[in-house]
């Protein structure tokens, strides 16, 4: 029996094992005996040329690779140490002058049984490797010919938001791994981890701290910390840079001004870029946030942003090091009643005159559209304009508009259509990714930066599937051009496997899950519809209106939109090159997923395929939320081939989703429905026969409370339960049969409120609200934030059954209850639209 049981542990897959999330895509797991086969005939020596610390990590993750995916060692040898006669083997080495390769490239190619690995530089060999890894993880074949790859752009950067307590901005996924209590982390195991992973996807910059920079980054003992962060991220090739505060002189330095034009000012940064390169040689440079919410900027001194970010470029000039100057930079307290007022206009006026006149190892770092990472937003044109000016592009990979990692939201191919859109400068094709590579207006400099903010969570992004968006920010600052279809197949493959089901369900889910979002949140370029004076989570959508932030769409009784045009809106349009803003500025032409960016319409006004804007933002809502309504059940099906431990964390969220969803779809209809006065045409938006709201039960220790926004709770109220013994709602079922009954609450931070639910005095499902709504902030308000939901097993009702809910609050958790709603038990309920949570 023993010899039985054993040879059963020995043929349960690999891929089963307990895993974390922590490996990411570097799982390197252990082919089949069969899959194996393939690669039997590989050289099981590794020789490496260079001693770098770069060399060594190339060889050393090779060696480890393959030794775990094929199930036997593979050794490294020194070139110089190996004999004439040797044994076949990977030969990694630099390149010679005359095969003039670009910076960072690799080149495949076989001489005779060695396999060349052949980097223009010590990092192109490491990506090389990485490559090739990725090659044998994912079932691939080795070249057999000299094949080359070379990064697009040189500037492949991620920025972090963390701060130096340890908290970040806008991080989804636990606390800093760089920082804690005001200083560097004394463990920095998981930065060299961190390092690892990005470099696996060619990234080679990484900015670790907030552009929202703390005044002491560049105190001489914060500089001993961040030296301590590059020393274990230089053996993956990538260089530290540091967001700093233009302030620093006067507040660091004790100077009596920040003037970017006084010569003391000047010597200042000389001598601190000075002493920062005596501490990291290979400083990659600053990040500069200014003149922008609240952050101290030239303007205090009537100064430029080229005269700021030249000061500071032309010391980083003789060690290499470059300044990435944020256009970020909007007012925020604009007049919401001035209907010429535009936020999306601010980059553009900014700076479109400042073109040429920056240092050329300055790069002006531009949010991909004119807002603030937006589910869809137009392609800035402040692209188009700074023809002398290198620029990269900013992305957002933390999600912070975009479900904040609680919703599978996959964002290539959001950014793949922002970096394919056609800008159409100088009346020639432009589009903006051959502009940020540097192609278009041919600057030397140029690329990519996004913002990650990966946190202490063990999965570094908290959702599983998150780390799609970190895996495929890389491979398109490499390369582009590269299919979204072609990005998450291969990052699917190395994260859960290649069994053909694993790999078809996962790749359409993530593909489908951006359209999904915007349709349930904020669809037609409205943009999101969250709570932008707030968290930025749940829907808030009267939230972006009568404020200064300027992320207005201008909904009235008539109509909906930013009127944008030339002809009699912002002018914003005419800031795009003409081709391009005759399309937008024609309602004709104009796209319907832009159209309430550009213009301002009636309700029933006809998008190009028929519907009025009313009835779709309606439809839409429905069908996100229903499309929502299947991951689930989809990713059910692949029990069998996850390892329990991602299987339950997904399936946890894709519940959650699911009935967060609900909650968007309705708050969003509702306050539409509501100032628009046009009723739903299929009669389902405030119409919700399965519903029973909490406050027309019987109450015992319950009370009725008001909810804000009143859209974020059917009908606009709930209960909170004001006894500290204890709660309870009960009402007659008034139908017959199986159903699955799901209890819409909110779950606050500060307590865990458990429930109860009881048919007949007999309890059918218990639960705790211990649940962290939203994931980044304290919110002690029942809103759309913090509503949520439990969906029981299958129960048998009659006509006349007592359903019961109990509540017990604890600490200020109220065990608040929004309503109860009974879903049939023999189909895909959906409470007229989305299957819910399920325990």
């Amino acid at each position: 029996m023993r010899r039985v049981l054993l040879l059963l542990a020995m043929l349960l897959p690999l891929s089963l094992a307990a895993e974390d999330g922590h490996a990411g895509w570097l799982r390197y797991a252990r082919l089949s005996a069969q899959d194996a086969q393939a690669y039997a005939s590989l050289p099981q020596i590794i020789s490496v040329e260079g001693s770098s610390q770069v060399d060594r990590c190339a060889a050393q993750e090779l060696a480890h690779g393959l030794s775990s995916m094929l199930g036997h060692p593979f050794a490294v040898a020194p070139t110089a140490g190996r004999n004439t006669a040797h044994a076949p083997a990977f030969d990694l080495r630099l390149a010679s002058r005359n095969d003039a390769m670009p910076p960072e490239s690799y080149r495949f190619k076989r001489e005779g049984n060695d396999y060349v690995i052949l980097g223009a530089d010590t990092r192109g060999v490491l990506y090389g490797v990485f490559h090739l890894l990725e090659l044998v993880a994912t079932l691939q074949p080795l070249p057999k010919s000299t094949t080359a790859s070379a990064p697009a752009a040189p500037i492949r950067w991620v920025n972090q938001w963390d701060n130096l307590d340890g908290s970040i901005e806008r991080g989804y996924a636990g606390r800093s791994i760089f920082f804690d209590g005001g200083k560097v982390r004394d463990d920095l195991s998981r930065v060299s981890d961190y390092g690892r992973l990005l470099a696996s996807i060619g990234i080679n910059g990484l900015t670790v701290n907030n552009v929202n920079a703390d005044l002491r980054t560049l105190e001489p003992e914060e500089l001993a910390g961040f030296t301590r962060i590059a020393d274990e991220l230089r053996p993956w090739g990538i260089r530290l840079s540091l967001s700093i505060d233009l302030s620093s002189p006067e507040v660091v330095g004790h100077l009596k001004t920040f003037d970017p034009l006084d010569p003391a000012v000047a010597a200042w940064w000389s001598k601190t870029v000075d002493e920062i390169y005596t501490r990291i040689p290979d400083f990659a440079g600053f990040v500069v946030k200014a003149d922008s919410e609240g952050r101290p900027g030239p303007s205090h001194y009537d100064r430029t942003p080229a005269e700021a970010a030249n000061v500071l470029a032309r010391p980083l000039q003789k060690h290499g090091g470059i300044v990435l100057y944020r256009g970020f930079v909007y007012n925020h307290h604009l007049d919401w009643h001035d209907l010429k007022a535009d936020r999306a206009r601010a980059g553009y006026d900014n700076f479109h005159a400042l073109d040429g006149k920056f240092e050329p190892n300055v790069v002006l770092q531009i949010k991909h559209g004119p807002i603030d990472f937006q589910v869809r937003e137009p392609v800035s044109p402040l692209f188009a304009a700074m023809r002398h000016t290198s620029q990269t592009v900013e992305l957002e990979i933390t999600q912070e508009y975009t479900g904040q990692q609680r919703h599978m939201v996959f964002l290539v191919p959001m950014w793949k259509w922002a970096l394919d859109t056609d800008l159409r400068a100088e009346n020639r094709s432009t589009p903006l990714k051959e502009i940020v590579e540097g192609r278009s207006f041919h600057q030397p400099l140029g690329g990519f930066v996004a913002v990650a903010n990966v946190g202490m969570d063990t999965n570094w992004l908290h959702h599983p599937m998150a780390m799609a968006n970190l895996y495929g920010y890389g491979r398109l600052a490499w390369n582009p051009d590269e299919p979204a279809e072609k990005i998450i197949d291969t990052w699917t493959r190395l994260t859960f496997g290649n069994k053909p089901e694993v790999v078809r369900t996962i790749d359409a889910l993530q593909l489908e899950s951006w359209r999904d979002y915007e349709n349930y949140t904020g669809p037609l370029g409205i943009g999101t519809l969250t709570d932008i004076i707030g968290v930025h989570y749940g829907p808030g959508v009267g939230s972006a209106e009568n404020n200064g932030w300027g992320q207005w769409f201008r909904a009235d009784r008539q109509g909906v939109g930013m009127d944008r045009t030339v002809a009699t809106g912002t002018g914003y349009i005419g800031q795009y090159p003409p081709q391009l803003a005759a399309i937008y500025e024609s309602l004709k032409t104009c796209p319907d997923d832009l159209l309430l960016f550009m213009h301002h319409v009636p309700y029933t006004y006809r998008l190009h395929n028929g519907d009025t804007v009313i009835q779709h933002i309606y439809n839409s809502h429905y069908e996100g939320a229903a499309a929502v309504a299947t991951y689930a059940p989809r990713w059910l099906a692949l029990k069998p081939d996850i390892d329990p431990e991602r299987f339950e964390k997904v399936l946890e969220l894709f519940h959650y989703q699911a009935g967060h969803a609900i909650v968007w779809r309705d708050a969003v209809n509702t306050w539409f429905h509501t100032i628009s006065g046009i009723p739903d045409e299929l009669h389902r938006v405030d119409n919700f026969p399965d519903r029973m709201e909490a406050e027309s039960m019987q109450a015992d220790g319950y009370r009725t409370v008001a909810v804000t926004p009143i859209e974020t709770a059917s009908g606009g109220h709930a209960v909170e339960c004001e006894q500290g013994s204890g709660c309870s709602l009960s009402a007659k079922a008034g139908r017959s049969g199986e159903y699955r009954i799901a209890v819409q609450y909110f779950d606050l931070r500060e307590g865990n409120a458990h429930f109860t639910l009881l048919v007949n005095g007999a309890p059918i499902a218990a639960w705790t609200a211990d649940d962290t709504l939203p994931p980044a902030s304290n919110d002690l308000k029942l809103d759309g934030h913090t509503s949520t939901r439990y969906t029981t097993m299958p129960v048998l009702l009659h006509p006349g059954d007592t359903i019961t809910l109990r509540g017990m609050p604890d600490g200020k958790d109220p065990a608040a209850i929004d309503y109860l709603s009974f879903l049939p038990a023999g189909k895909q309920a959906t409470d007229t639209a989305s299957a819910t949570t399920m325990r």
